[in-house]
């Protein structure tokens, strides 16, 4: 026998070679926020947030048509690297599909993921995960993602998987059952149980849910509740850092690595209504996921942690036209002060609503009964609501839509972006760290009609109903794409494609190295 020392020298070369270390990125977007909403947000916590530990510059957020953006073209750019135009998904400006980060990180091994607290098939997460002419193509959004084979998805939006009748609240409060979900009648439950997914859609369900294996989490119709009501109104819903520490587990057991997109979607939604409380709540939380994935990077060593905000919203500002003269001597309390007194954000108060006695809600936003009176439709009286608050506050706001300000870049780990930057130069950095170039996939979609006539195939298109295709016939061979599935069908036979079909209304467009 070779004495043991001799047997240490000789072991194969090959050994002797570490593994290259895998690599992770985590891109986390608050969407619609402005700088003074974070300074708020930092007032009313009382102490540093964590973004505040990773601020390394700015984003510049145009649009490819305007100089202030919407969600689509924003949430496009920082996918695909490219600018598009308002209500585009995943599209260039001239409507044709553009591969994601998300999608070419999937194609080269790495495992993906999205979380949000809007419906998953909302403008950010849908521009990193799917393909439409308008971001209101919740249907066919929901559809794509299903058939992308994420490996983990968890948000809102469980309304748009199944064929069924879609309740909706009336100003009166009522709801009223006259949309269905899914007009194309197809149940996309089943091809996510057939791809072997988990699905759960509770809390309880999520935080029991072994951390391996493909996960699909809905946990609510439409969007999840707002951070602050939660605990009170909506207990069986996740919170946005539970969801995100759920993902990171289960992604972080993949060989090569992975690429999970968190957004904070509800940030906007409160902007939009110009409720302080409700943007406070959301900002908070995006904060404390932003601390769980900063707590997984730092010990793994290899994760590169982004966050951004998609575009401004809303013009908030702490101080208004009131205290043009005292502005120099208001004290943070007398900001912070009002908003404290809240305990729900003006939607979670407006729910307690009943009959015509609106001392409840008006109690549970902070105000008393003299604050502000009645009006017969609840939008109108969250309005009274959300002005008199910011008025006791000293806040101002100057639209109820979208602004065109840069916004903060964070980021955190190796090869961490820096500066100002364009929006579009994000998937790019993350895509160079990951190991693979964004350049190289910007033929990967091709017009499916153009490529397989030049194939000697005769093509038609199938678009008037709920389920269009492309027909492509050669001889006895018959062809089948249906929109939206990763499959086509080649007589009676499935046949996988590395991506799904797109359609634009006019155009089917397909991955002809798939065949």
């Amino acid at each position: 026998m070779l004495p043991l020392v001799l047997l240490a020298f000789t072991a194969p070369t090959a050994c002797l070679h570490a593994a290259a270390p895998k690599k992770n990125v985590i891109f986390m977007i608050m969407d619609g926020t402005n700088s003074n909403a974070v300074t708020l947000s930092r007032w009313y916590k009382g102490s540093p947030l964590h973004l505040d530990g990773i601020l390394t510059g700015g984003v510049r957020t145009y649009s490819a048509e305007s100089a202030i953006t919407d969600s689509a073209a924003a949430g496009t750019a920082m996918a695909t690297g490219v600018k598009t135009k308002a209500d585009y998904i995943g599209m260039d400006p001239e409507g044709r599909p553009l591969i994601t980060v998300l999608e070419a990180a999937k194609l080269n091994g790495y495992a993906t993921g999205i979380v949000a607290t809007s419906p998953v098939q909302h403008a950010t997460p849908a521009a990193f995960t799917s393909h439409a002419i308008t971001r209101e193509e919740f249907s066919s959004i929901g559809e794509q993602q299903v058939y992308q084979d994420i490996d983990v998805v968890l948000g809102g939006g469980s309304s748009w998987l199944a064929p069924k009748k879609k309740n909706h609240p009336q100003d009166d409060g009522m709801l009223k059952t006259d949309e269905v979900t899914r007009k194309d009648g197809e149940d996309l439950k089943k091809p996510l149980r057939g791809a072997g997914y988990a699905y759960v859609d509770t809390r309880k369900e999520l935080l029991l849910e072994p951390s391996a294996g493909k996960l699909w989490g809905a946990f609510a119709s439409e969007d999840l509740s707002y951070d602050l009501d939660r605990s009170e109104l909506k207990p069986d819903e996740p919170t946005l850092r539970e969801m995100t520490r759920t993902a990171i587990s289960h992604l972080s057991k993949e060989k090569k690595g992975f690429f999970l997109m968190i957004e904070g979607s509800k940030v906007d939604w409160a902007a939009h209504q110009h409720d302080p409380v409700g943007m406070i709540s959301e900002i908070l939380s995006f904060d404390r996921a932003v601390g769980e994935a900063l707590s997984f990077a730092k010990k793994d060593g290899n994760t590169m942690v982004v966050a951004v905000t998609d575009h401004g919203n809303s013009g908030l500002t702490i101080g208004n036209t009131d205290l043009d003269g005292s502005y120099k001597h208001q004290s943070v309390s007398r900001f912070i002060d009002p908003l404290k007194k809240a305990r729900l954000t003006v939607e979670g108060a407006a729910s307690l609503l009943e009959g015509k006695d609106a001392k409840d809600a008006l109690d549970a936003y902070g105000l008393d009964s003299q604050s502000c009176r009645w009006s017969p439709s609840k939008k109108e009286l969250k309005a009274q609501m959300t002005s008199s608050l910011s008025q006791k506050a000293g806040l101002g706001f100057t639209t109820h839509g979208h602004t065109g300000e840069d916004v903060f870049l964070y980021a955190f780990g190796p090869g961490k972006p820096s500066g100002l930057h364009e929006n579009t130069d994000l998937p790019g950095i993350m895509a160079d760290f990951l190991g693979f170039s964004l350049g190289t996939y910007r033929s990967w979609y091709a017009d499916g009609r153009d490529s397989l006539e030049k194939q000697g195939y005769e093509v038609t298109l199938k678009t008037g109903t709920a389920n269009p295709e492309m027909v492509a016939k050669k001889g006895k061979t018959i062809l089948r794409f249906p929109e939206n599935k990763n499959y086509y069908m080649s007589n009676n036979d499935k046949i996988p494609l590395k991506s799904v079909t797109v359609f634009n209304g006019k155009t089917f467009y397909i991955h002809l190295d798939s065949m």
